[in-house]
């Protein structure tokens, strides 16, 4: 019987291997004080038992030792390469690991995002990187608590009212004037052309424009946000009407279906896939649309403003902080999304063989 090599053994080898000649060049350049071999010693030793064929909760546990450790030592030592080379061995090896053990993906995504924002952390501080350049993620945190109820305030202003009217209204009349295009032909002809240059329209010509018309408040950003969203929910809903299959639309031709009847028992919901796509791309778009038209005028609030002027005083953490909330509110909507379409679409065979999969 064949045996299987167990997965990243060469690595975690070459990685203890570099811990250990990192110990021996500063044992031979510096004078060890016990703590600090005590630090590498347990460094060593948490590292290969983070990255074994363990017990999960055992294995977690020292993955957290491992950081902590590692950060002892690195805030008790500079920076030295034979050491950030072995930890980066490491975090390949733990990485995939996990991906091959039994435990939900987004448990491997976490363990990448740690060891990302880990190494972020000590590469920054180590190496003294000005905050105007790269900030560190402690950095950012620090000011994401401390301006908590600005950025909330960005929120209520920017997602809230902005992207979410923008993006109802958008979508909505999208999906309607593609149910008109496909009852009435003469506006494929008349009305489709002109809705494709929407498409072509700049953000940047739009959104002064748009402050103009509308004023500085929100409602000029949701009238940018209508207008980016509309084309791709009239083409997708275009493209899901003519996707029902010929003999469905012969057997309903037999039954004596009337077009409404067509368009409710059939077409529409052969359509919802297409519809749910361009709801999920539009997700993405409406957020960067209205980040984007609150640079060409806002009120004192805003995700876009807020970055646009701390920006401007060089206050980069709450840059970055405001990147991070603007991040996470245009995730947990995709999310939603995406959890919305496996209900609706739970038929389709795509969704069904992930649920095979599963």
């Amino acid at each position: 019987m064949k045996r299987r090599a167990i997965p990243g053994t060469v690595l975690l080898v070459g990685a203890l291997l570099l811990l250990m000649l990192s110990l021996i060049q500063l044992t031979c350049t510096t004078v060890m004080s016990v703590p600090l071999v005590t630090i590498n010693a347990l460094l060593v030793l948490s590292a290969l038992s983070a990255c074994s064929l363990t017990f999960s909760a055992l294995r977690t546990g020292a993955f957290i030792a491992t950081l902590s450790i590692s950060a002892l030592w690195l805030a008790w030592q500079p920076l030295h390469a034979l050491t950030l080379c072995a930890l980066a061995l490491l975090a390949v090896v733990s990485v995939q690991r996990l991906a091959r053990a039994p435990v939900p993906a987004g448990a491997v995504a976490a363990l990448l995002g740690v060891w990302l924002l880990w190494f972020w952390q000590i590469l920054v501080t180590g190496y003294a990187v000005p905050q105007v350049i790269l900030p560190a993620p402690l950095d950012i945190l620090a000011a994401l608590v401390d301006s908590a109820s600005l950025l909330a305030g960005d929120v209520l202003q920017t997602v809230i009212k902005s992207v979410l009217a923008g993006y109802l209204l958008g979508s909505g009349l999208g999906i309607g004037v593609a149910l008109l295009i496909d009852r009435l032909p003469f506006l494929q002809r008349g009305l489709l052309p002109v809705a494709n240059l929407t498409s072509t329209v700049p953000l940047v010509g739009v959104a002064p424009i748009a402050v103009m018309w509308f004023g500085f408040d929100w409602p000029s950003k949701a009238a940018v946000v209508v207008l980016v969203t509309f084309f791709p929910a009239l083409v997708s809903t275009l493209a899901g009407l003519k996707a029902s299959g010929k003999m469905e639309q012969e057997l309903m031709y037999c039954y004596a279906a009337t077009p409404r009847q067509r368009l409710l028992a059939l077409r529409l919901p052969a359509a919802m896939p297409f519809i749910f796509s361009a709801l999920k791309v539009n997700a993405t778009l409406s957020l960067i649309t209205a980040i984007v038209a609150e640079f060409f005028g806002s009120p004192t609030a805003g995700l876009g403003f807020r970055i646009s002027t701390e920006s401007a005083r060089m206050h980069m953490p709450v840059v970055w902080s405001a990147i991070v909330v603007a991040s996470v509110a245009g995730s947990l909507f995709y999310s939603l999304l995406v959890r919305l379409d496996r209900r609706v679409n739970f038929w389709h065979p795509t969704l069904r063989g992930n649920a095979l999969e599963k």
